[in-house]
């Protein structure tokens, strides 16, 4: 079980969706899942992850 974090990386968060990394990345990269920069690496902020699977289970696309 994955400890509670406010801020996800990228592996963090393909752990938490259950897909693959190299998924994730490109979901976040394409903006598809909310995720913003550090230097040179993308963090998700699990308030705007929840959100979107929100929106998800209502029937709005990836």
């Amino acid at each position: 079980m994955m400890q509670e974090r406010e801020i996800l990386t990228i592996a963090q968060v393909a752990e938490y969706l259950q897909i693959s990394e190299v998924t994730t990345y490109k979901l976040v990269q394409e903006g598809r899942i909310p995720g913003f920069k550090i230097g040179r690496h993308w963090r998700v902020k699990i308030e705007d992850l929840r959100e979107h699977l929100a929106k998800l289970e209502h029937g709005d696309q990836l």
